[in-house]
């Protein structure tokens, strides 16, 4: 299951106040910020983590999507601008 970034009923975004362990079963209540990768859409995570696991090059993740280079680079610097923005 993805982690939900908005609300499912009325699409704002969601905030963190629990977070549990399941070893000893400690519980930890508050609002809490999410870090800025769970702020990304998941297939913005997606693209990044087959960027990472591509050593950056985006000639391989273009091949391996079957996209042009030009597409992948235009979806890399949008998420580079989105990234600025949050």
């Amino acid at each position: 299951m993805k982690f939900p970034l908005h609300c499912p009923a009325c699409n704002h975004d969601m905030t963190v106040v629990k977070l549990y362990c399941d070893h000893c079963q400690t519980e930890v209540s508050g609002k809490f910020g999410l870090p800025l990768f769970l702020k990304l859409e998941p297939d913005e995570q997606d693209f990044i983590m087959q960027f990472l696991l591509d050593s950056g090059s985006l000639k391989e993740m273009a091949n391996k999507m079957g996209k042009s280079y030009p597409t992948v680079r235009n979806k890399l610097d949008e998420l580079i601008e989105k990234i600025k923005s949050l």
